[in-house]
């Protein structure tokens, strides 16, 4: 008998005055309040934030301003991200059926890491087009894909919906009666607070288990076309489970993220979605923003042409779905309000500093940025696209 010993390993997030790492948070959150300090007046602002409650992991960066206190609730003095990513051929997940709903980028990334890792006896894919269905399987995302929703699920030991979070709560409706008791469910969705209010509920009456995940891996192109089996690899993956979760399911979808490269991140989902609020669909809207007012015709056909490298890279996730990131800003809308505000009022304070002529304070609006946008690609960065 051959005995693999496969090496697993995690880095711990130590208290201190900028940890590296601090950005990436710990294994579990509970929604709560960060005081944020406005650097122009020096007037703390209560702000939507964190309480953590596995660590205190105090951090500011070197100018000191929107420090996140130590709270009394905090439980300990360490918090770990799982870094240890699993090899392909591991075998610590083997299902019979997994059900994709929803064969686009995500979906169609995830069929092809469980093909390729043999994960599955069977990767089924639920589409909407019949054009998709051999393009599906023309693609290695599938072993076979229907038109048939209730087909798709019957028998499915886990369920994963990859589809925009709008249409998740219809989808889960119509695949109920079909689903296998035991059964567990997952999605890939950007919104876990609504996203688990809806579907948690409806899932566990048909017997069966939802636990929310958010893989933290993406692009700006939609569509199985754009599916790869290595998207997965090195990502940060966010599973929110509840209290009302069954925790065999949860360690279930745990191990399915792990077998497929990600790193795991354990968060409440009102935690969750304050936090990719300002990590990712707020960048989002910039990008949107800045693609509408420069590219816009009332310009000259030559502001166009003077739009190099820089604007090509800022304003990349500008391509991606309108309708899926209609469907995420208004599901979020509340924690992406807030974090418009924060930001047009940052905007406001490097306006203020040009109007002046300060060059002390725009020099360290630039050199602050740097040093923070360095610090995170070298020690927190994800290598997700997204």
């Amino acid at each position: 008998m051959l005995l693999v010993v496969i090496p697993f390993y995690w880095i711990p997030l130590q208290a201190q005055e900028d940890p590296p790492l601090a950005q990436l948070l710990p294994t579990y959150v509970s929604a709560g309040k960060f005081p944020r300090q406005d650097n122009s007046e020096g007037r703390a602002m209560a702000k939507p934030g964190l309480i953590l409650e596995h660590a205190a992991v105090p951090f500011n960066d070197a100018s000191g301003n929107r420090q996140a206190e130590a709270s009394a609730g905090f439980l300990g003095a360490e918090s770990r991200l799982e870094t240890g990513v699993l090899k392909p051929e591991t075998r610590d997940v083997r299902w019979k059926k997994i059900t994709l709903i929803g064969v686009g980028l995500l979906g169609g990334s995830l069929g092809m890491a469980v093909k390729k890792r043999r994960l599955a006896s069977s990767v089924v894919g639920f589409v909407r087009r019949a054009a998709s269905v051999e393009e599906c399987k023309g693609r290695g995302a599938v072993n076979y894909a229907t038109l048939d929703l209730k087909r798709a699920v019957a028998g499915a030991e886990l369920i994963v919906i990859c589809t925009p979070i709008a249409q998740m709560r219809e989808l889960v409706k119509r695949m109920l009666p079909a689903l296998k008791p035991g059964a567990i469910v997952t999605d890939v969705g950007s919104v876990k607070g609504s996203v688990v209010r809806d579907l948690e509920v409806r899932v566990a009456k048909a017997g069966a288990h939802f636990v929310g995940s958010h893989p933290m891996a993406g692009a700006e192109k939609v569509g199985v076309s754009a599916a790869r089996a290595e998207l997965f690899e090195g990502a940060v993956c966010v599973v929110t489970p509840t209290r009302k979760s069954n925790p065999a399911a949860v360690r279930k979808v745990e191990q399915l993220w792990k077998s497929v490269g990600a790193r795991l991140l354990k968060l409440t989902p009102k935690a969750h979605d304050d936090l990719v609020s300002r990590s990712s669909h707020l960048p989002h809207v910039v990008a949107a923003q800045l693609a509408n007012l420069i590219l816009s015709p009332e310009y000259s056909k030559e502001q166009g042409m003077l739009c190099a490298n820089g604007f090509r890279d800022t304003t990349r996730i500008a391509s991606s779905s309108p309708e899926m990131w209609r469907d995420i800003a208004l599901a979020n809308r509340q924690n992406l309000s807030r974090a418009l505000e924060m930001f047009t009022d940052d905007l406001q304070d490097f306006r203020r500093a040009l109007e002046r002529g300060d060059a002390e304070a725009v020099t360290k609006f630039f050199e602050q940025a740097r040093d923070r946008r360095e610090r995170w690609s070298k020690g927190a960065g994800s290598p997700s696209p997204e």
